[in-house]
């Protein structure tokens, strides 16, 4: 096997991220493990159809015995134990990973997935900037002069660093001519790199697992955990995962999940936007009964939403593993005090709802959004760290529950469609400029969201839904004329130049995926292909 790099200096001190060792674990890891990876997305594709054509999920009958067993993951290290806020967001630029380590939050999630375009300068600044705050030497000075350094005076947020999902190559690592694996690219960068410093530090090389299916996908990651940790000589269960439940398959097998991993697991998280996406891709031809009402009408406490948080809580804590919220979309304004206050009074009451739910911490995407967050959680715990003692022997969701898609309150609307289109070109057109993460209408938008909306419009024309403001059917037509007045608008708003670049060639991208008679698995595959 063979490994080339198709630019080895996207950014200056790349040399230091892609030395020859470095590089030789990554193929390593690609020689023992891709073709696992291979078989476990071709499975993912076998079991859709199988789901489309019956309309049904279940919890898995060879697994009962598991899920009725009593047996506990590994109790977390001390570094872990207290995670009752959460800041999430990309690892570049310094910039921001500097702001998201000195934010006063427990822990960072540094994600290299869903809040972070893949481009190769991306990729590479995102581990140097881990390997640096992890040495204490990450810094940076803006045009302007001003000067960003870590904290002294409070203790940093503990890193949790999150790869792509298994989905995404890397087309600028390529082994034997083929892209390599973006997820093994991430991870073994990060960890050859990080993983020793990190343990001297009293942490350790903790991770977020994006977009899991299936427990044999958990167990997968876990023989990586176990080869990786060998080859550095590091302790087995030095690594500790945090997998996102994000995917309607995986809800299914949240035990199972946590089994596989059960030596190196610390938790699940309830990864609210992907699963409504991951809702809409499984079911988007099984019929009306599983049309979503506009996104914006979807909140947490829709019945199917309370099953699969409360199944997640009752889960995580039966087995010692951390329940982490998930992601509050608004975000303050700071020029707009009115639109500051409104975040506040919503993410207040989302967080209330999961602290007194039994989850032992949540995420924010804001600096501001901090103490809000710290103050509920606080108000709950007290001195407690988390609240594994909180059982909730009273919760029992069947399937049915999970999938009951329908009791969920609101309409698709007109208003809904043009704002689905709206969000999806303007989020696509920023990542394509390189940013994963952005605020459109004060609400933090990343390709999770971005995905919510483009498939919900590939849904409602597949279902010819019935806009219930308008009384208009969803046809190819009606779409292509809303995404070109949506289009026209956002090139008033961003003008020519921003429109040739990035947001005429996002609107035509949309344009295909939306319209296509096949569904396309994940938006950011094809936008890959854009990028540098």
């Amino acid at each position: 096997m063979a490994i080339t790099v198709t630019d080895p200096r996207p950014i200056d001190r790349a040399e230091e991220i892609l030395t020859p060792k470095a590089l030789a674990f990554v193929e390593e890891l690609h020689q023992r493990f891709a073709g696992t990876r291979d078989e476990l997305l071709a499975a993912r594709g076998r079991k859709r159809q199988l789901v489309a054509d019956t309309g049904k999920l279940d919890f898995l009958p060879d697994t009962q015995d598991l899920r009725d067993g009593d047996w506990k993951v590994a109790p977390a290290p001390a570094a872990l134990q207290d995670r009752r806020v959460e800041m999430t967001g990309p690892a570049s630029p310094a910039k921001m990973a500097i702001n998201a380590l000195n934010s006063g939050a427990k822990v960072w999630l540094a994600d290299l997935e869903d809040a972070s375009t893949p481009t190769w300068s991306n990729v590479i600044d995102s581990i140097l900037n881990l390997r640096d705050a992890a040495q204490g030497t990450l810094s940076y000075t803006s045009d302007e002069g001003k000067e960003y350094a870590l904290r002294t005076d409070a203790p940093l947020a503990v890193v949790v660093a999150r790869p792509r999902g298994w989905h995404l190559p890397e087309k600028h690592l390529l082994i034997d001519g083929e892209p390599a694996v973006g997820a093994l690219v991430d991870f073994g960068l990060h960890f050859f790199h990080v993983a020793k410093q990190l343990v001297l530090n009293g942490h350790g090389p903790y991770y977020y697992l994006p977009k899991m299916e299936s427990h044999l996908e958990a167990r997968l990651w876990n023989d990586i955990f176990v080869f990786a940790q060998d080859f550095l000589g590091l302790h087995q269960g030095t690594v500790r995962a945090t997998v996102l439940i994000e995917t309607i398959p995986a809800a299914f097998e949240m035990d199972e999940i946590l089994y596989e991993l059960r030596d190196h697991a610390s938790g699940l998280n309830a990864g609210r936007w992907d699963y409504l996406f991951s809702i809409i891709k499984y079911f988007r031809d099984a019929g009306e009964e599983f049309v979503l009402p506009d996104r914006a009408s979807v909140a947490m406490t829709a019945p199917f939403m309370r099953a699969y948080t409360e199944l997640l809580v009752k889960t995580c804590h039966k087995r010692g593993a951390f329940a982490m919220g998930g992601m509050a979309a608004v975000i303050p304004n700071r020029r707009h005090p009115e639109v500051t206050e409104a975040a506040f009074a919503k993410v207040r009451a989302d967080k209330t709802r999961e602290a007194n739910d039994g989850f032992d911490g949540s995420w924010v995407a804001h600096p501001d959004l901090v103490p809000i967050c710290r103050e509920v959680f606080d108000g709950v715990l007290g001195e407690r760290p988390n609240q594994l003692d909180k059982q909730r022997p009273e919760v029992s969701v069947t399937a049915d529950q999970l999938l009951d898609i329908a009791s969920a309150d609101g309409q698709v609307t007109e208003a809904g469609l043009r704002l689905n289109l709206y969000v999806a070109v303007a989020y696509t057109a920023v990542w394509l400029s390189g940013n994963g993460a952005v605020a459109i209408h004060n609400l933090m938008e990343d390709a999770a969201t971005a995905e919510i909306s483009r498939s919900q419009v590939w849904q409602q024309i597949r279902n010819k839904s019935v806009l219930a403001d308008t009384g208009n059917t969803v046809t190819r037509e009606l779409v292509e004329r809303i995404l070109g007045e949506e289009t026209e608008r956002l090139r008033t708003e961003f003008g020519d130049e921003a429109f040739r670049l990035y947001y005429g060639p996002a609107s035509r991208l949309i344009a295909e995926i939306c319209l296509s008679e096949d569904y396309t698995d994940f938006l950011t595959t094809p936008a890959y292909e854009l990028v540098g």
